[in-house]
């Protein structure tokens, strides 16, 4: 009993830790909203990979040819698709002349399908700045203008954006939120921005602002093949570099969905959770232990306390403490995000499908069957530690 007692204790000292962090997080990660641009201008390669992407590409183009800013182009690269996305770009382009589309060449061997066509777009882009953004994103007609001027008014060579999650079916509700959750509440971005902590960095790859003297100077995509999460890496690198580097709040300028149903949203983590540890064994399953226990255990022992008629005792007390943090704790990340505030009360087994989705997306890579968009994901260095 003691030893489910301190274990109690550590977890309700990790979940204030957690609060902390996310009311810091609140206060100290700005708005797209925060800067205005004045004066200056630089000319902004927009750039759009994109593969099957016909029930998507249309509407996100439209959003970004109507920025209101002065100086960019859109670059949009079809990679080797096989539904209607070529067709679709071919009338856009003839409408638009801030619009360039080009066909993807071949993948070489080692690469990543999206690494190398986010390569190809930026060896075409004629941009000071490069946003590297995705083709199910949509992006208000100001938020150009506002991120140009928070990398200049930031002095940063890289301005990252969370943006707003489009969660629609049970399936995305329950898993998509987790990650940027997990930002929200355990990465102290003011920390990590201050010292430039590599390892506590967060880039997203649904919006990446670059600087493009920095962008060559750390490798671009070349550097990045050994990962699936090109944006992770891209990020890290940068700062174990010495550039500099801003994560700001999206939420109300850019936003995505991701996926369309439970299935997608599994296949597509799976591709990728493995790729956040660096395809690491031990470190791996040890941190998604640690997340189950922590997040899962204090509820057991409050149910276990409740059905047994021991409610009262210290154990079943310390675990409603912990339960209640939790809450606390999805109610704010939900809040800022935009997740409906109902599915706080399910982070349950949002914890559970996720550490099973982590767990799926180690197996397939230890097997060689991970793959996205029906190309299988290869040139990935598995390592015990």
């Amino acid at each position: 009993m003691l030893l489910i007692e301190l274990f109690l204790i550590f977890v309700i000292s990790v979940m204030a830790a957690g609060l902390v962090i996310s009311f810091s997080n609140n206060r100290l990660i700005k708005s797209f909203s925060d800067y205005e641009l004045n004066g200056e201008s630089p000319f902004v390669s927009i750039l759009v990979p994109a593969r099957n992407e016909e029930d998507n590409i249309e509407a996100c183009l439209n959003s970004l040819l109507a920025q209101e800013y002065p100086n960019f182009e859109v670059v949009v690269l079809n990679d080797n698709s096989t539904d209607r996305t070529g067709a679709i770009l071919a009338q856009l382009a003839k409408t638009n002349s801030r619009l360039r589309v080009i066909n993807g060449s071949p993948l070489p061997e080692g690469w990543p399908g999206k690494h190398w066509a986010c390569q190809q777009l930026s060896q075409t882009a004629r941009g000071d700045l490069f946003l590297f953004t995705d083709a199910d994103t949509r992006h208000s007609p100001q938020a150009l203008r506002h991120a140009v001027a928070a990398l200049l008014q930031e002095k940063v060579d890289l301005l990252t954006a969370i943006p707003r999650e489009e969660v629609v079916s049970w399936g995305e509700k329950l898993i998509v939120p987790f990650m940027s959750f997990g930002i929200q509440s355990f990465l102290p971005i003011g920390l990590a921005q201050k010292k430039r902590i590599p390892a506590f960095s967060v880039t997203i790859g649904q919006f990446m602002l670059f600087r493009r003297e920095v962008y060559e100077a750390i490798g671009g995509y070349k550097e990045a093949c050994s990962n699936i999460n090109d944006d992770v890496l891209l990020g890290r690198t940068l700062m174990q570099k010495g550039y500099r580097w801003c994560l700001l709040d999206g939420t109300d300028y850019v936003s995505c969905r991701m996926y369309h149903n439970f299935s997608d949203t599994v296949e597509g983590f799976s591709k990728n959770v493995f790729g956040f540890f660096d395809y690491r064994i031990f470190p791996f399953v040890l941190v998604w232990c640690a997340v189950a226990a922590i997040f899962l255990g204090p509820l057991r022992i409050l149910t276990g306390g409740i059905l047994a008629n021991q409610f009262f005792s210290t154990a079943p007390r310390l675990a409603l403490i912990a339960v209640l943090e939790m809450l606390l704790l999805f109610f704010i990340a939900y809040r800022r995000l935009g997740i409906p505030l109902y599915m706080t009360l399910f982070y349950w087994l949002t914890i559970t499908l996720f550490v099973l989705v982590a767990m799926r997306s180690m197996v397939l890579s230890l097997t060689g069957h991970a793959s996205w968009k029906g190309r299988t994901l290869k040139n990935v260095e598995i390592r015990w530690i």
